[in-house]
C-alpha cells in the first residue's frame, strides 16, 4: 500500500477537535509528520495540556490514519500541547498567556478554596500556574498552601527591586500575607491596596505562565477596577453557593464585569457547596443551602456552568492542613481536577474566538 505525506494529511482534516469545531490541520495541531513505507509518526499540539479530550483526539488520529495506512504500518502519535493566547503584544507580564480572575459577590463561598484548588490542579496536569492573592485586608492563599511563614527573596534588576514569588505545590505565589506579620491587621485605604496590587504584576518575576490566577476580595472594590486597568485579563470565573443571599450578591459581581468600563468575559460561574456529602455514605446528598442555585444562574446569564463542589469535610480539612484536596487522592481531587479541565477547555475556545461552550460539566 503506497501512501504520501499529502495523504496522511487528507486523513487528519477529518479530525475534528471537539471544543474549536474546527480539523486538527486547519487548526495548525499537526506538527513533526514523517512519513515513509514502514512508519508514520506526527504529534499533535493541543490547546491545553489539561485537555480531557486527548485519548478521543488520539483515537480518531489513529482511525482517521489506519484507514490510510491499514495496521502493518507502524504508527507513532505524540500528544504535546501548547497553550493559546490572546496577550502576545502585553507590554506587562509578557510571558504570562491568560490571566483569569476568581471572584464573589460575596464572602465566605469557598473563593479561595477554588483558586487554589484550581491552580494545583493546572500544575498536576503539566500547566505553568501562579496565583496572585489580591485579598490584601484577608490574605488566605500562605495557610492553604502550608507556606504562613515563609518570606519571598528580592533580587535587583536595572536597580528595581523584583519579588521572586514563592512556590509551592509546583504553583508560584504572592500575597500580602507573605508580607506582613501573621497576626497583623492590614489597614489602608483603597489606593494603598490597590498600588500593592499593581506591584504583584509589575515588581515581580513572573516569568513564563500558561494561567496566572488572581484570588480577588469579595464584593466589588478598588481592587477589582485597579485589575483590569492594569492587566488584559482573559476572563473571570465566579464562584457561589446555592442559596439566594450568596446569588444575589453574585448578580452584582457579574455586573460588575460586564460594565463596558471594565468588559471582563464571564468564563463559567462555579457551584462551590453545591450538596453536603457525608464521608461514611458517599452516595447521599444533603442539599443543605438549597440546589442548583448556581446551575440556574449560569442558564439566566448564559454563561457556562462550570461544576458543582460538594461541601465536604475532608475540602475544609485540606485548606486548614495547607494540602489542598487536589493533591490528594479520591473523589474531590478528581472533582477539582475535572474542574480545571472544563475551564482550560473554556479559555481555549474563547482564545480561539469561538462561541463560548454552555454544556453543563458534572460536578
Amino acid at each position: 500500500m503506497s501512501f504520501s505525506q499529502s495523504d496522511i494529511l487528507k486523513a487528519l482534516s477529518t479530525v475534528e477537535d471537539p471544543d474549536l469545531k474546527r480539523d486538527l490541520v486547519t487548526l495548525g495541531m499537526i506538527k513533526d509528520l514523517k512519513v515513509d513505507p514502514r512508519k508514520v509518526s506526527f504529534t499533535v499540539v493541543l490547546t491545553t495540556p489539561a485537555c480531557p479530550l486527548k485519548e478521543k483526539i488520539r483515537q480518531d488520529c489513529v482511525n482517521a490514519v489506519e484507514a490510510v495506512i491499514g495496521q502493518d504500518v507502524a504508527l507513532d502519535i505524540t500528544m504535546s500541547s501548547s497553550v493559546t493566547t490572546l496577550r502576545d503584544n502585553a507590554p506587562l507580564l509578557p510571558g504570562v498567556k491568560n490571566i483569569i480572575a476568581v471572584a464573589s459577590g460575596k464572602g465566605g463561598v469557598g473563593k479561595s478554596t477554588i483558586t487554589a484548588n484550581l491552580a494545583v490542579s493546572l500544575a498536576k496536569a503539566g500547566a505553568k500556574v501562579g496565583l496572585i492573592d489580591a485579598d490584601i485586608y484577608g490574605p488566605s492563599v500562605p495557610t492553604m498552601f502550608n507556606c504562613e511563614h515563609e518570606q519571598p527573596a528580592v533580587k535587583q534588576i536595572n536597580g528595581r527591586n523584583i519579588i521572586i514569588p514563592i512556590e509551592q505545590y509546583g504553583v508560584k505565589l504572592i500575597s500580602i500575607g507573605f508580607l506582613a506579620p501573621p497576626d497583623s491587621a492590614v489597614v489602608w485605604r483603597g489606593p494603598m491596596a490597590s498600588s500593592a496590587l499593581k506591584q504583584f504584576f509589575s515588581d515581580a518575576d513572573w516569568g513564563d505562565l500558561d494561567y496566572l490566577l488572581i484570588d480577588l476580595p469579595p464584593g466589588t472594590s478598588d481592587i477589582h477596577l485597579t485589575m483590569v486597568q492594569t492587566v488584559p485579563v482573559t476572563g473571570a470565573v465566579i464562584v457561589t453557593t446555592p442559596q439566594k443571599v450568596a446569588l444575589a450578591d453574585v448578580k452584582k459581581g457579574i455586573g460588575m464585569f460586564k460594565q463596558p468600563q471594565i468588559n471582563v468575559p464571564i468564563l463559567g460561574i462555579v457551584e462551590n457547596m453545591a450538596y453536603f456529602t457525608p464521608e461514611e455514605l458517599p452516595d447521599n446528598k444533603y442539599y443543605i443551602f438549597g440546589k442548583d442555585g448556581g446551575k440556574n444562574l449560569a442558564a439566566q446569564y448564559q454563561v457556562p456552568f462550570l461544576g458543582q463542589i460538594p461541601l465536604v469535610q475532608s475540602i475544609r480539612e485540606s485548606g486548614d492542613s495547607g494540602l489542598p484536596a487536589a493533591l490528594k487522592e479520591g473523589p474531590m481531587a478528581e472533582a477539582f481536577q475535572t474542574l480545571a479541565e472544563t475551564l482550560a477547555r473554556q479559555i481555549a475556545i474563547r482564545n480561539a474566538g469561538q462561541p463560548t461552550a454552555l454544556t453543563e460539566v458534572a460536578g
